[in-house]
């Protein structure tokens, strides 16, 4: 039995909840996010709080709904944030609209996309800041970006997360 899936979720003042068969929509000031239901799960809304139903089956299923739920909520209302740091000599990160141009140590600059619904900040050419409502879009992102240059062992150049600890190897003796 999930003791998750047992804690209501709380919906801050302008978040509202839509259930619409196996489809629920949670709309709030940072946006709006969907999910399809499981078939035998069910929402309860009432009292500014939402419950998750299960039947026997499908109890595995109760947990994770009740945590993307609770995902939805934060994200609508407070939206999601990942910081990431560039470590090395002439490693860079430059906005332009709705791409993301790296500097990187390769021979060619790297134009990355960023998808609708997020946005992406550089308040230095060493950080990289990515918002959005969607907690799962935001870490997607971020690890696309990481995965063109993850730090190294040897003198942690790359690409990493500002809570990063990257583990530091000494180098070959002679």
């Amino acid at each position: 039995m999930s003791r998750i899936a047992k804690q209501p979720v709380v919906l801050p003042k302008g978040v509202e909840v839509l259930i619409n068969a196996h489809e629920v929509t949670v709309k709030g000031p940072k946006g709006q996010l969907h999910m399809q239901l499981q078939e035998g799960i069910e929402l309860l809304v009432q009292d500014g709080q939402a419950m998750v139903r299960w039947q026997e089956t499908v109890v595995r299923y109760a947990g994770t709904t009740r945590a993307l739920l609770a995902n939805m909520v934060r994200g609508v209302s407070q939206g999601f944030e990942r910081k990431l740091e560039i470590v090395g000599v002439g490693y860079r990160a430059q906005a332009k609209g709705k791409t993301l141009g790296l500097s990187l140590g390769f021979s060619h600059p790297v134009e990355h996309p960023v998808p609708d619904g997020l946005t992406v900040e550089t308040p230095s050419q060493t950080e990289i800041i990515i918002r959005g409502a969607d907690k799962q879009l935001v870490g997607q992102l971020a690890a696309e970006i990481r995965a063109y240059r993850p730090p190294e062992p040897y003198k942690g150049k790359g690409v990493r997360y500002a809570d990063e600890n990257v583990r530091r190897k000494e180098a070959k003796k002679k």
